[in-house]
């Protein structure tokens, strides 16, 4: 039996603001499409006020995103295909979480939305507009970016690095 063996190469000098990476396909009979690039949440080069700092237990504290400088009234975008699980106020705030067909979702607050519940979107579509504060921005205005897989949240930011190269190995 043939197996058919593929070898993926992302430039890993790729500059972070050009905000894409393949991230694989599904090929699960009749399930969607994975979304093949993850792009930037804010037009423009980010500025990260708060870095990603993992929790050291679901219930620690930590930065479970990223705070990335905005203006009021900037666009958020959608930083990769999928469908809106939630938009809608949390403790005051506007939030919207994309669930992507990797199974990945993206959490993005404070947020003014403009899509709902339900809607598919695509990598890039807005998703609303920055409005209002969120808690230990140290900026006027500024834009929290969560990612997490199941209950695990992950650096955003990693969503938008180049892979480098990639290289099956034998079972």
């Amino acid at each position: 039996m043939a197996a058919l063996v593929g070898l993926l190469i992302v430039n890993a000098a790729a500059p972070v603001s050009a905000g894409r990476v393949d991230v694989g396909d599904h090929f699960a009979p009749g399930a969607p499409p994975v979304a093949r690039a993850y792009v930037a949440p804010l037009v423009g080069a980010l500025v990260v006020l708060h870095p990603f700092d993992a929790p050291e237990s679901p219930y620690a504290a930590g930065e479970r995103g990223v705070d990335l400088v905005a203006a009021g009234g900037s666009a958020v975008l959608a930083s990769g295909a999928g469908t809106v699980r939630f938009a809608g106020v949390v403790a005051g705030r506007g939030v919207v979480v994309i669930a992507h067909y990797d199974g990945i979702a993206t959490e993005y607050e404070p947020v003014a939305p403009s899509v709902a519940a339900g809607q598919s979107v695509g990598a890039g579509d807005v998703l609303g507009v920055v409005s209002g504060v969120h808690s230990g921005c140290p900026a006027d205005a500024c834009l929290h970016w969560g990612a997490r897989r199941g209950s695990t949240y992950f650096d955003p930011m990693s969503l938008l690095r180049p892979l480098g190269t990639v290289r099956l190995l034998p079972w």
